[in-house]
């Protein structure tokens, strides 16, 4: 059998304060969604910005993680896989889908008091690695500058 991969990468942010649970077994579950922006340019020549949302899930030390960490407006990078459910709606009778990403690796990116968070910043959690804490990056943002696809010289 050939090898296949499911691995997802996004970097965005926090739609809503994950909601979080413990399975029977007394599992935590962390459920929440980051929404990604993609910037395109029209054909008048105007960019305009397309949001993606995704619904992620996390479980045991990563949703704790989640739990106390993670709040709507944080600017997170999450490696995952996707994960397909599928059900018969009662009510229909039609087969429903739903994809979700399976959390593997977790790293906040927002600094102090960023996106509705008091704590975190540079926060790491990944299940090959142990849970640490990161400083920052200080390099310049040059979000506000305006650089478009036509100021990139190749």
């Amino acid at each position: 059998m050939a090898k296949s991969v499911n691995k997802v990468i996004l970097l965005g942010n926090v739609g809503k304060d994950p909601e979080i649970r413990a399975t029977a077994g007394g599992m935590t579950v962390a459920n929440f969604s980051i929404a990604t922006t993609d910037r395109i340019k029209g054909q008048d020549g105007q960019y305009t910005d397309k949001t993606e949302w995704h619904n992620l899930v996390a479980f045991q030390r990563t949703a704790e993680i989640v739990r106390d960490y993670v709040k709507k407006g944080n600017k997170l990078y999450v490696e995952g896989r996707l994960q397909t459910s599928s059900w018969d709606d009662k009510a229909t009778g039609q087969k429903k889908y739903k994809t979700e990403i399976i959390v593997s690796d977790l790293s906040l990116l927002s600094g102090k008091g960023e996106g509705g968070s008091e704590g975190g910043g540079g926060y790491t959690k990944s299940n090959t690695a142990s849970y640490d804490q990161r400083t920052p990056a200080s390099q310049p943002d040059y979000a506000d500058q305006g650089i478009t696809d036509d100021d990139i010289p190749f």
